[in-house]
């Protein structure tokens, strides 16, 4: 497979904890993964949410468990491994040859992670397709909490699901891989050291990784360790942000780069620290803020990890109002569900940037006014947000204070360097994200191939000093996006700005003031209110089935 694909691939779910003991995680059969959310306000299909494992089993892709195909066990495996009574009474000699290869290959024993005979048996006289099987890496029962030995671990099992899955089909496909907290660290320690020493490169095993609420750059109160005896020294170290900004060490987020391609790679950000059921770690992250971050008025985090310390910078990422860990949060919440899934398998790539704004209205005559902008955005179809910023997530970009010196209106012209919280890239990039749109283009009872996302706009104003209002609402509205796909009358995509629902209607004609304008492999659109007016750009590109993107370009 040369490069990265959009098909159906082996998923691998890894739980983090990274807690002091880990003899409750061990009782977890699915570490977590089949905890879901109940959604009283919604209907139908968006009113429970099963948890990752269940909804992949459940999805249209039609995911098979195979997590009981491999064992964990806190010693080495080194007796001679049991045949099946049912591989001595077979007849398909075809069946023996494959069970054959994987014993000869060392995977019944000789290590701490083995495949099971019986299961493995099983798996090749099934009709299952591991090509859509799901595993959870249950690497605590390994009993040795060293990087080393998790990155090894993690490396020996995508090494298994190659293997099997080439065995029974004749094709060793790559893996994609959901990881929460601690298990972004352990994907991170394969791809930076385990493949590397062993003269492999990780992005010919693995195809995309997401994190959710990995703390990649460390956590800020890591001072912590200095105060209780901890025995898991190696698992502390890995979430010291000095250790993890440092350059000359192998697995730093700054060295990520060189191993993985980081446009394979989204970081999916918590917001939501209010309802993370660990108050001190909340208070701890309130008082131990990073630098920009304004002191102790912002908790800019999940309750446990910094907004930026869950990023790796130039890789894809998206914020979500959810805490770290819990109900509805991001390991247990619909949207990380449907954000992964638009990740590994859509089909089109959307950037959204600003162009220009001006602020007209809300700095204090007195005090000193600072603003901000942040955008949310839903796809239609899924009651639930691919991208959250708010005033409750203190995740808006800013703060903007800096005027135009002719007509002296705030202008957004700081640069990156200048906020506390940057814009993803140095063109003002708001979102990036992912979207599928096969579903429509394959449905005939759709007539009208068109794709749809709202918009939520939101400008606000904070007074540092507390002297004038502190808490202006400048500018909050709704915009829809709506996108006509190339068919064979139409050969062009066209898109749509509206600001309400009508275009639904089967009688619906856009107005020409509604399109929007196409600009150097681009469209931009205008937003306005009383005290905001801003230009916006959509990006998109195509996303083939196989191979890097292509910019979606009119004819």
């Amino acid at each position: 497979m040369s490069g990265p694909t959009r098909r159906a691939l082996p998923i691998i779910l890894i739980r983090g904890f990274g807690g002091f003991d880990t003899a409750d995680e061990r009782k977890n059969a699915y570490q977590g993964f089949t905890d879901g959310t109940v959604y009283p306000q919604k209907q139908g299909e968006n009113y429970i949410y099963e948890g990752l494992l269940l909804r992949f089993m459940k999805s249209n892709w039609k995911y098979e468990d195979a997590t009981n195909v491999v064992g964990y066990y806190s010693k080495k495996i080194e007796r001679e491994p049991l045949l099946p009574e049912k591989l001595k009474r077979t007849k398909d000699k075809d069946i023996v040859e494959k069970f054959m290869r994987l014993k000869d290959m060392g995977y019944f024993e000789g290590d701490k992670i083995i495949i099971d005979p019986g299961m493995a048996l099983h798996l090749l006289e099934s009709t299952d397709d591991p090509w859509r099987s799901i595993w959870i890496f249950r690497y605590y029962d390994l009993d040795d909490r060293i990087y080393e030995t998790y990155g090894k671990a993690l490396v020996r099992l995508i090494d298994f699901i190659g293997e099997i899955t080439a065995i029974k089909t004749g094709a060793k496909p790559l893996v994609n891989i959901i990881a929460h907290s601690m298990g972004g660290l352990l994907v991170q320690e394969a791809v930076q050291n385990t493949y590397p020493k062993q003269e492999r490169k990780a992005e010919d095993y693995i195809n995309k990784i997401v994190t959710l609420g990995t703390p990649h750059q460390g956590v800020t109160f890591q001072i912590l360790k200095h105060w209780l005896n901890i025995s898991a020294a190696d698992d502390m170290k890995h979430f010291n942000p000095e250790f993890m900004a440092d350059e000359n060490n192998g697995i730093s987020y700054k060295n990520f780069h060189k191993h993985f391609p980081l446009k394979r790679l989204l970081t999916i950000v918590g917001t939501n620290y209010r309802s993370y059921n660990n108050p001190i770690s909340s208070r701890l992250n309130r008082l131990f803020s990073l630098e920009g971050e304004l002191g102790t008025s912002y908790n800019r985090s999940d309750g446990l990890v910094k907004h930026i310390a869950a990023q790796i910078p130039g890789s894809a990422r998206t914020f979500i109002h959810k805490c770290h860990g819990g109900p509805d949060s991001i390991l247990t919440s619909r949207e990380t569900f449907e954000i992964a899934t638009r990740f590994f398998f859509g089909n089109v790539l959307i950037r959204l940037r600003l162009a220009k704004g001006k602020i007209t209205r809300g700095k204090d005559f007195f005090g000193k006014s600072e603003f901000y902008l942040g955008v949310s955005i839903k796809p239609r179809g899924v009651d639930f947000e691919l991208f959250h910023q708010s005033k409750e997530g203190e995740n808006c970009y800013g703060p903007f204070s800096k005027v135009d010196p002719i007509d002296n209106n705030v202008d957004f012209r700081e640069e990156n360097n200048e906020l506390a919280f940057a814009w993803e890239d140095d063109n003002k990039l708001i979102w990036e994200g992912y979207l599928n749109t096969i579903p429509i283009i394959e449905d005939n009872s759709i007539t009208t191939k068109d794709m749809v996302m709202r918009l939520d706009f939101y400008v606000s104003e904070r007074d540092l000093f507390g002297i004038g209002f502190s808490d202006n609402r400048v500018f909050n509205k709704q915009y829809y996006v709506r996108a006509l796909l190339p068919t064979e009358n139409q050969p062009n995509l066209i898109l749509y700005l509206h600001t309400n629902e009508r275009f639904a209607a089967p009688d619906f004609q856009p107005s020409d003031t509604e399109k929007m304008r196409y600009i150097a492999g681009g469209w931009e659109f205008d937003v306005s209110g009383t005290d905001f007016a801003g230009t916006f750009r959509i990006e998109i590109d195509e996303v083939p089935e196989v191979g890097e993107l292509q910019a979606f370009m009119r004819n």
